[in-house]
């Protein structure tokens, strides 16, 4: 698996990845509100690094450097499970200094225990009912 940063060719498949990631995990945002055009709105000013193999995208990660911050984190779903995010988190470590930061959905229990089998520590849940998410660490 190769870690790369994104270049504008790579968009489309990303835009592809982030609608289609959502879709099918975040199951407590309506689909109907979801667009393809989010990607950009969601990754202004930020380090898009992704994942691939064989000349296919299996994920990617944005990042905001000024705050060291892991703002997005997602995979493809055929590549679910294989590795793609440890290897996307790590390379994202390591572009950043530490502490590095994140906020995770409280809802989102799979990436909760992602993150903390990966040694992330959750700091604060901020946000409004139903919209709540945790602040993570990684130090």
């Amino acid at each position: 698996m190769n870690i790369r940063a994104a270049n504008e060719s790579d968009y489309p498949e990303l835009r592809l990845i982030y609608l289609e990631s959502r879709r099918k995990r975040f199951h407590w945002v309506k689909i109907e509100e979801m667009k393809l055009e989010d990607f950009d709105r969601d990754t202004v000013e930020e380090l898009i690094i992704l994942a691939e193999q064989d000349s296919q995208i299996t994920g990617f990660a944005s990042l905001y450097l000024p705050d060291n911050f892991i703002h997005h984190l997602f995979v493809h779903p055929d590549f679910f499970g294989k590795g793609v995010r440890v290897q996307l988190v790590n390379a994202a470590i390591e572009k950043m200094n530490k502490p590095v930061r994140l906020k995770c959905v409280s809802e989102n229990q799979k990436a909760m225990c992602f993150y903390e089998n990966n040694g992330w520590k959750k700091v604060v849940e901020e946000g409004e009912p139903g919209e709540k998410y945790w602040v993570m660490i990684y130090e």
